[in-house]
């Protein structure tokens, strides 16, 4: 169980024993009301058992805190966040990952995503790729099996040709300015960029730089088939589960999506790109 999940536990449990007390009650007279065990009301007050959304109703309703049950409600979906670490992820090397991901795609028929500051790694060359997981491997100390993980997420790239799969891309324009790799492995990624304009399994847009904006571009994320949104950070993986996350990521994506270029529009933004690495 990962140490962010067990404080979150701690400090629901923590909030639940504060309603318990303010409502005059010791433990044995709350698991009289609520028909529960005393052992129960011990364990979920002290971070040792999951409660579920039914127990945080009934408390609240036992401790006569029915405008508590939102909060706690709130508490309970942080829980549901899965979380993993990128410093065990990688302990044994890039190659583990990609292969997760090779699998997760193939098995997502529908996904939108969104990138602000790197271009996806579904739609990445080679030579981007690689430069990418040496900077990586390097700031997370991890072994570097470079060529084996660049491999790896090239066979994801695999599933763009599959009938059926539908990839809906927003990428952020200033992802196409930013050189994490030297200019000709940048200009033949653009290039990669223009070639996926138009294909049936992809639609590719890119958000300008200076359009009026209904949010700020914040972080990436994916949305896979619409019942889990993927957010990497510099640490951390994390997955979402609940409806209510999930309606949230898609609002964002669909209101960056209003805006966004498609199609010429989106060819433009890459070829003002693609001339602005040219050597002086």
């Amino acid at each position: 169980m990962s140490t962010d999940f067990q404080s979150a536990r701690v400090a629901l449990g923590a909030r639940l024993r504060e309603l318990r007390a303010e409502a005059g009650l010791n433990g044995k007279d709350l698991a009289t009301l609520l028909g529960w065990q005393r052992s129960k009301v011990s364990r979920l007050e002290n971070g040792k058992q999951t409660a579920t959304a039914d127990d945080l109703a009934a408390w609240a309703t036992a401790t006569r805190a029915p405008d508590e049950v939102n909060d706690l409600e709130s508490r309970h979906r942080g829980l549901e966040s899965q979380q993993r670490s990128w410093r065990r992820q990688l302990a044994a090397g890039h190659r583990s990952v990609q292969d997760r991901y090779v699998v997760e795609y193939r098995s997502t028929a529908t996904m939108r995503g969104y990138e602000a500051t790197v271009i996806p790694g579904l739609f990445q060359t080679p030579d981007y790729a690689r430069h990418l997981l040496i900077q990586n491997a390097a700031l997370m100390r991890s072994p570097r099996d470079t060529e084996e993980a660049v491999h790896a997420r090239m066979r994801r790239q695999e599933v763009l040709y599959e009938v059926g799969k539908l990839f809906r891309v927003l990428v952020w324009e200033g992802a196409l300015h930013a050189l994490i790799c030297p200019r000709d492995v940048m200009a033949g990624q653009l290039d990669r960029l223009v070639g996926l304009i138009g294909m049936s399994t992809v639609e590719l847009g890119i958000v300008p730089l200076g359009v009026p904006l209904p949010l700020t571009p914040k972080h990436g994320f994916w949305i896979f088939d619409e019942q889990r949104v993927v957010v990497e950070t510099i640490n951390t993986e994390l997955q979402y589960e609940s409806a209510e996350e999930i309606d949230l990521y898609g609002r964002v994506w669909d209101q960056l999506h209003e805006v966004a270029a498609y199609g010429p529009k989106a060819h433009r933004l890459i070829a003002r790109a693609r001339a602005a690495i040219q050597p002086a």
